[in-house]
Formats: structure tokens, C-alpha cells, sequence
């Protein structure tokens, strides 16, 4: 075990306790109550349950790189015990379900016709995409916490110890390793990597973007996002977790050092930047970039400058989830299983519904008609918004 690593673990706790607001004063620890929700008045959709299904224990209550994903013959989702599932996502039934005995702690994802997955025991594990049938396991140097990605003949995984690699699509053989010193307290969380033609783009957690060549590994350029500040290893935190956001522009990248950028993917330009704070991440939608900050706050942003359109606080500390665009909303969800329809054009909220009782912290999944959300405990929800 690196040093990192119980750093890691520790923080964990650390994490928890920010993203609900736990600030001390003095001799006192005061709490940061997660605001209380209000009413919505004539609410401008009609929200309701397509369907349910539950699969499994989810990720086990842990942060992890478990989360819905959306394709054109299934939605696949997995459970922390190993199981990963092909569902209809119409219907929500089951086309199959694969039991890797594994403990599976990313993913799925799809990789031509593989599907795959990342586990706590530092492997990389591929499915036919057909039946779940077992197609190879590759080897990582530690828990591949990031769903892996990839295109044509390379899959890449990324490990919590800040390495990356490149994978045989054949047999999950390692083609190449890619390493940079990461600092010694990080949060819990590794954002996938983003394949960009030749290009592999890897969300760092020193607050660093960098690309590197898909075929061999070697790097392209690195570009900072957030560099450190504050007295304190904790106030200096950078980790760049949330999912890379392509756009006909550049890339989102999202950062906890405090920074919001559009990257341009071929030399690692910013087009701009914005302060805000997140390890949730970015959408896009109707011209404007979405972002769930640290605090809870939901923020518009022009698409092609980065400017404030508007900023709702509402929901501060209520451990919100990526945002979503679904229904010409900006969907989030909370750590009460409540989902949250805002306005895109003022940020006002528009409709609520719930999707159980435990936090929905995974990316929310939109379909030009239904929603699919997975929460901690393994419920995956589908819903439908009509307007009223």
C-alpha cells in the first residue's frame, strides 16, 4: 500500500463531511444543515416511474465509479458483488445478467463488443456485449476506480494510484503504462478517460489535464485546470473526479481546486475558465454548461465564454449528483433520493419527484424520453417528464 492510499481512505471520511458542509469553529464543529425543501408551486411537469429494478447492493453505500450507462442495444449497470446487467431500457427487463465474483467498483462500459468493468482488486474484467459471456481479465496496478474507456484495438483503465493504462481489446494484454506523482491527499474519485481521436485525455489528480497518444501512451501536453492554494493539504486539494465533457468546442473539465475550464483537446488551450468548485461535473444543454459545485449550488453557464447566466442555491449541502439535461431541463438529484427539474434559462425550479430514499450520487442518464438514475443501494429508476 502507498503512502496515497490511506491518505486516500482517510479522506474519504474528510470528503463526507465537506460535501455536507462540516466546518469547525473554535471548540465547536458546526453543522451546515442541508437546506430544507420548499414547496413547488404549479409545477410545469408531469413526473412519473417508468420503472424500477433493483440491482443488487449497488455500490454498498462507498464512492464509486458505479453508474447507469446508456446504449443503443441496453442500458448496463453493476453492483459492487460482482454482478453486471443488461437491461431493455424500455421495459427495464433483464436481456442478461453476468456474475463476474468479483468485486466490481466501476463501470460498465462498452468498448465495440465488450462490455466493462473496473473492481477493488486492481482488474479489469470483459463481457460479450451479446450475453455477459467472460471475454479476458487485464491487470492494473491498483482499484481501477474510474470506468475504463476506449476505441478500436486499446482499452484504458485508470487505477486510484494515479497510474493508467492501455489494454489489448483482444486479450486484455498491457500495451503501454502511463505515470505521474500524485499528491499524497487526494479525494475518492478518478474521472474516466476521455478518448479523443488519437488522443487520450486523463483528468489528474494534481489538477492537471493531460493528453496522451492512444497507441503508445506517450504524452502529448499536460495543461494545469486548478493549481493549489491554501495553508493546509486539505484547502490545497485539486483532483480533477468528474467525467470530461466533450463538446463541439473543446472539452469541460471540472476541478475541486476551484476551476471550470473548456479545453481545446489538440493543444490544451483554455478557451475560458470560471471559479467554481466541484467534484460532480458538468452537462450541457440549450447553449449552455451545468455544473453541481461543491456546496450544493447549481450554476448556468454560457456554453462559449463561461460567464454566469444564473446560479440556483436552494439546494446547498444536500450532496447533489452530476447534472443532467433531459426534457429541456437541468436535472440533479440529492442524497434523499429527490430529483430536481430546473429551469435552464433562470435556474428556477420546475418540478420535483423522488427515486427512493438513498442518495443518487452516479451520473444521471437522459434518453430523449426517459431518465435513468442508480442510486447507493442498487435501485435504478426510470422516469418520464410530460409537460403539464
Amino acid at each position: 500500500m502507498t503512502i496515497a492510499q490511506p491518505l486516500r481512505a482517510l479522506l474519504l471520511g474528510l470528503t463526507v463531511l465537506s460535501v455536507a458542509g462540516v466546518s469547525a469553529c473554535s471548540s465547536k464543529v458546526k453543522l451546515r444543515e442541508p437546506a430544507k425543501l420548499k414547496d413547488i408551486e404549479s409545477p410545469r411537469l408531469k413526473l412519473a416511474s417508468a420503472w424500477t429494478h433493483s440491482i443488487g447492493a449497488g455500490a454498498n453505500g462507498r464512492p464509486s465509479g458505479l453508474r447507469p450507462l446508456l446504449e443503443a442495444d441496453a442500458l448496463y449497470a453493476a453492483n459492487v458483488d460482482g454482478e453486471v446487467y443488461a437491461l431493455d431500457p424500455v421495459s427495464g427487463k433483464e436481456l442478461w445478467r453476468a456474475k463476474t465474483k468479483a468485486r466490481v467498483i466501476s463501470g460498465p462500459s462498452v468498448v465495440g463488443d465488450l462490455v466493462l468493468v473496473g473492481t477493488l482488486d486492481a482488474e479489469v474484467i470483459a463481457l460479450k456485449r451479446a450475453d455477459g459471456s467472460p471475454r479476458w481479465r487485464g491487470a492494473a496496478s491498483s482499484e481501477v476506480l474510474a470506468p475504463p474507456a476506449g476505441d478500436g484495438e486499446v482499452v484504458v483503465v485508470r487505477s486510484i494510484d494515479g497510474r493508467a493504462y492501455g489494454l489489448s481489446v483482444a486479450d486484455g494484454k498491457r500495451l503501454w503504462s502511463f505515470d505521474r506523482t500524485e499528491p499524497n491527499l487526494t479525494l475518492r474519485g478518478l474521472s474516466a478517460p476521455l478518448v479523443d481521436g488519437n488522443r487520450v485525455l486523463l483528468g489528474m489528480d494534481n489538477g492537471r489535464l493531460v493528453a496522451v497518444r492512444l497507441n503508445d501512451g506517450q504524452p502529448i501536453w499536460e495543461q494545469p485546470v486548478s493549481t493549489p492554494s491554501g495553508r493546509t493539504e486539505l484547502e490545497r486539494l485539486t483532483d480533477i473526479d468528474a467525467a470530461l465533457v466533450p463538446t463541439q468546442d473543446g472539452v469541460l473539465v471540472a476541478s475541486y481546486g476551484g476551476d471550470v475550464s473548456l479545453i481545446e483537446p489538440g493543444d490544451g488551450e483554455s478557451r475560458w475558465r470560471r471559479a467554481i468548485k466541484s467534484h460532480a461535473g458538468v452537462a450541457i444543454g440549450a447553449g449552455n454548461a451545468y455544473v453541481s459545485d461543491a456546496d450544493g449550488i447549481v450554476w448556468g453557464l454560457d456554453l462559449a465564454s463561461g460567464a454566469a447566466a444564473w446560479k440556483n442555491d436552494s439546494l446547498q449541502y444536500r450532496r447533489l449528483s452530476p447534472p443532467a439535461f433531459f426534457a429541456g431541463h437541468v436535472v440533479v438529484a440529492d442524497f434523499e433520493g429527490y430529483v430536481h427539474f430546473l429551469d435552464p434559462k433562470d435556474g428556477s425550479l420546475v418540478a420535483r419527484t423522488r427515486a427512493g430514499s438513498d442518495p443518487v450520487l452516479a451520473p444521471p442518464v437522459a434518453s430523449e424520453d426517459r431518465l435513468y438514475l442508480q442510486s447507493v443501494d442498487g435501485r435504478l429508476s426510470a422516469l418520464t417528464a410530460k409537460p403539464r
